[in-house]
């Protein structure tokens, strides 16, 4: 059911519940599998997300699969839909979630998983998994915090882990013979536990030490391998020929090309950099065909060009040149994420700017070299400084900085360099002539709390307090002299919330319960975050946050994702551990490999 006219007309931006838009997929309900794509944050956010925009197309060029949107009410909406009692519908068919077959949930961000619950519930559903009846649709999740599915485990029928395009067919057509003979939830999770990238949480069991580490963590069921292994591709063939264009003004309102996937870097703070491994580019051709079709059929006047790091596509100066060539006469401009400030970037950058100016990313992570070097960002203070004089010279006037607060091994003197090297990056701007300085240069400093994800080198480290990290925001905040400078960080307390569940194990799916019942809910959103409803929530159920992100690991402890294999060896993670604690790089991986594990699955 949806909202009626006079309804939509009390909430805030109620563009974001009608559907309807152009490109979105109607079809017959009879006969399909009904998929509900679920993004547990509002409409603007999961409107802007590639993923969306890949898996919907994905789903509905399969005939027997019928694909619909849910994204998570704003408060406002929330209040209403309870008060009239109004289910949580999908906005294509404007049914009750209640009715679609398989509910499957993105997990892009920790700090949205109160949402899930409260998106669960407003459909009318238990929350976890051994609570729901045959009736019930499946409820799934995939998404890079599926990667440590644990936290998250009593919620879910079962987990998607690796790349979308892997082995979602294969699921949907088990899934198609099962409600055909009119199977058990349990026997369909049984037959699809052995595809790859599949984890069925009731079908394993969990034992902890008396001091809370895993002690065994094994299958309860013969079809449930002991290791679950990423569904992989090796070509990135699939791409939708268009987009969904919103009706409310997204956070990227944009066509965007996905350049590759994977990353050969081995930043040991990126998680996306490891699970993502090996790096995977598509080709000019291929790119400059789903250019023309986004563009041709969403009227966007602004394409992005996504990768881990754009710049290390092997074909990349020619790809920004022949997009030009075709976007250029339309006035559609051509937006580059923050990456290295290598020559062929700066070029492409600048050419870029024939179109639309805007500012330049770049992220430094770390302000001084030594804790570059600790995080394997292969980045020199010379290559920052001559990249932003070449930047200036091309007339930008403004540069954003990106950096990290908290690392393993930081100094005071380290989180010192950050305001350092913001202060000389102005200092080059003045170092033009007085006719080159057409306007006042500013420089935007923003400080992210470190947090230790699994499957990275820093799996291991343990992870500054609240206080601590306020500490070093303060340190940079009074480091920073010059007015041309900007200084912004974020929120220490969600960090905490955040590393708590980044690296948690099953028992913490009780804490989740408990907040959002207490009231959390958009705890991504600073203005709805409650950090108390939190503290709280691990005092009633028995747990310490400070086990999870306060002690460094032991090297042979047994984490709560050991199980799944995401391509990168346990064994050399914990190399790149030690390395960083001696603050020794390792090269990428085209200058030389060192043997991961990740190409395997090339293989």
């Amino acid at each position: 059911m949806r909202l009626p006219d006079e309804l939509l007309l009390k909430i805030e931006k109620p563009g974001r519940y009608v559907g309807g838009e152009v490109n979105a997929v109607v079809k017959e309900k009879a006969g399909r599998t009904r998929f509900g794509f679920c993004f547990p944050d509002v409409y603007e956010v999961g409107m802007s997300h590639l993923g969306l925009q890949m898996l919907y197309f994905f789903l509905n060029r399969r005939a027997d699969v019928w694909c619909e949107r849910v994204f998570m009410p704003w408060p406002d909406m929330m209040a209403l839909m309870q008060e009239r009692d109004i289910p949580l519908y999908a906005l294509e068919s404007g049914d009750s979630v209640r009715d679609l077959d398989i509910l499957g949930f993105t997990l892009q961000y920790e700090m949205s998983y109160t949402n899930v619950l409260a998106m669960l519930a407003l459909g009318g559903l238990p929350l976890r998994w051994a609570e729901r009846g045959e009736e019930d649709p499946l409820v799934c999740a995939g998404g890079p915090c599926a990667t440590n599915p644990e936290p998250m485990a009593d919620f879910f029928d079962f987990f998607y882990i690796g790349d979308g395009e892997g082995s979602l067919d294969e699921v949907l057509d088990v899934y198609a013979a099962h409600k055909a003979q009119g199977g058990k939830k349990r026997d369909f999770l049984e037959r699809i536990a052995g595809i790859e990238g599949i984890y069925v949480p009731a079908l394993y069991s969990v034992e902890y030490y008396d001091d809370g580490t895993i002690a065994d963590f094994r299958p309860g069921y013969g079809t449930a391998p002991f290791v679950v292994k990423r569904a992989f591709v090796k070509r990135l063939e699939y791409f939708p020929e268009k987009f969904l264009v919103p009706l409310v003004e997204p956070v990227h309102n944009r066509a965007t090309l996905e350049l590759a996937r994977g990353c050969m870097r081995g930043c040991r703070f990126c998680q996306a950099g490891f699970i993502y491994r090996p790096l995977r580019e598509r080709g000019v051709e291929e790119l400059l065909v789903q250019a023309g079709k986004l563009l041709a059929a969403t009227g966007h006047e602004e394409v992005s060009l996504l990768a881990l790091s754009a710049c290390d596509h092997s074909k990349f100066a020619a790809l920004v040149d022949k997009l030009l060539a075709m976007t250029e006469p339309e006035r559609v401009s051509i937006s580059l994420p923050s990456t290295r400030l290598d020559a062929a970037f700066l070029s492409a950058v600048e050419k870029t700017q024939r179109v639309r100016k805007s500012s330049l990313t770049v992220a430094p992570e770390a302000g001084s070299q030594r804790m570059r070097d600790v995080i394997n960002k292969n980045l020199s203070e010379e290559e920052i400084l001559g990249g932003c004089g070449q930047a200036f010279h091309a007339g930008f006037h403004k540069i954003k900085l990106y950096f990290m607060a908290g690392l393993p091994g930081e100094t005071e003197e380290d989180v010192h360099e950050i305001g350092t090297l913001a202060e000389k990056i102005v200092d080059a701007y003045y170092q033009l002539t007085y006719a080159q300085r057409t306007k006042p240069v500013s420089v935007s400093v923003s400080t992210a709390c470190f947090v230790p994800k699994a499957f990275t080198p820093f799996q291991w480290a343990a992870q500054a307090e609240p206080d601590a990290f306020e500490a070093r925001q303060r340190e940079v905040k009074a480091g920073i002299r010059k007015k041309q400078i900007t200084y912004r960080y974020h929120d220490a307390k969600t960090a905490h919330i955040e590393g708590v569940l980044a690296r948690g194990d099953r028992r913490l799916s009780a804490a989740i319960e408990e907040a959002y019942r207490s009231g959390a809910i958009f705890d991504g959103w600073s203005e709805h975050f409650k950090y108390n409803l939190w503290l709280d929530a691990f005092d009633k159920t028995g747990l310490d946050p400070a086990f999870y992100t306060r002690r460094e690991r032991d090297a042979y402890e047994i984490f709560p994702w050991d199980f799944i294999d995401m391509g990168v060896s346990k064994n050399y993670l914990r190399k790149e551990f030690e390395r960083a604690l001696r603050g020794e790089k390792t090269p990428n991986c085209r200058e030389e490999c060192k043997g991961c594990g990740a190409m395997s699955d090339h293989e």
